[in-house]
């Protein structure tokens, strides 16, 4: 199969350049410093680099001296960091946390319907029987990863569970892109907006997800055939810079990167041959996007579901955030994993 055409060492420095930017920004214990060090997280897979493991120790460390905050979901994401010190140190500690996140997720964690878990931000029931994509990656992909981890037959299914009831309260039938969130109470995907992001969400855990489950598993097929058809779509909604809208079906929307680089990475992780082209121009996009100070630019704010198209457009993009950044390490990491 043709390579992808990029140079191998340059990729690595501006892996380092995206995980040294990163590493300079404050965080606390939520989903924005889950998702960017789930990145330095898979930049050190591939680098294997001590100085990455390192910092995230000693943060790590220092926050459980201070006292963590009360689980919700977009808390466990935090999740993902404890795995991978584990795998990388041996020490125990890290996945006992980890398994206490997803104990939170088995026993506490506010349902609704068919066991599905509600979009929690805080201790308040902000979204009441609300089902967002960003779940997804929050809680869904970690607990499976745990599963998987310990061999937990319980917690894989809970975590193929959630796949299953995302796909079917978000992927558009019409469409196959995903839908941002639903409303169980009102029975409605409120604005009803193909939001990139909640694609990338969706993508990209997915994408994972197949390496991780067996494909004799039903789960299998069903993820997998959601995937197909959503990243179908997808590339034909590549702008001819590499990336996509923020609202993907709408051209008067913004180019937004995070989003860009977690549906590059499941197409990526993927690896359909017809579709290497798309990540070839993604990689160009993407790589155009970040400054030389490791910073990822356009990466919308912090997102809700909003009430129109207009409320998209206008979530502001100036800032660097660590979703952006985490994403698009996860996605020069998969570059460099899979063409390996």
């Amino acid at each position: 199969m043709k390579r992808l055409e990029y140079d191998e060492e340059k990729i690595k420095e501006l892996i380092d350049k995206v995980v040294k930017r990163t590493m300079r920004m404050d965080f606390t214990w939520d989903w924005p410093c889950g998702v960017a060090f789930y990145g330095i997280c898979k930049a050190w897979e591939v680098t294997k680099n001590q100085e990455y493991i390192d910092y995230l120790v000693k943060w790590v460390d220092e926050y459980i001296e201070i006292g963590l905050p009360e689980f919700t979901v977009n808390v466990v994401a935090m999740g993902h960091t404890l795995i991978t010190l584990f795998e990388a140190t041996g020490d125990q500690k890290y996945m006992d946390l980890a398994i206490e996140k997803a104990e939170y997720l088995r026993k506490d964690a506010t349902r609704f319907g068919e066991g599905v878990f509600q979009h929690t931000v805080s201790p308040g029931n902000d979204f009441p029987e609300q089902a967002w994509a960003d779940t997804l990656f929050m809680a869904a992909y970690f607990l499976l990863r745990m599963g998987k981890k310990l061999d937990n037959k319980e917690y894989v299914e809970d975590a193929l569970n959630q796949y299953y009831w995302h796909e079917e309260f978000l992927q558009d039938n019409k469409t196959d892109l995903f839908f941002h969130g639903w409303d169980n109470i009102n029975q409605s995907h409120m604005s009803g907006i193909h939001w990139a992001r909640a694609n990338a969400w969706a993508a990209y855990t997915m994408a994972e997800a197949t390496t991780l489950i067996n494909y004799l598993y039903p789960a299998f097929m069903g993820i997998s055939g959601s995937l197909r058809d959503q990243l179908s779509a997808l590339v034909r909604l590549q702008s001819e810079e590499g990336l996509w809208n923020t609202i993907l079906d709408d051209e008067s929307s913004y180019l937004e990167t995070s989003a860009s680089a977690g549906i590059a990475a499941s197409l990526v992780i993927v690896g359909h041959p017809l579709q290497r082209k798309y990540v070839q121009k993604a990689l160009e996009g993407i790589m155009y996007n970040i400054s030389e100070d490791g910073s990822v630019m356009n990466v919308s704010a912090g997102t809700a579901v909003m009430i129109d198209t207009q409320g998209y457009k206008k979530v502001p993009k100036k800032r660097v955030q660590g979703w952006g950044q985490g994403l698009t390490l996860a996605f020069l990491a998969a570059i460099l994993k899979y063409e390996q």
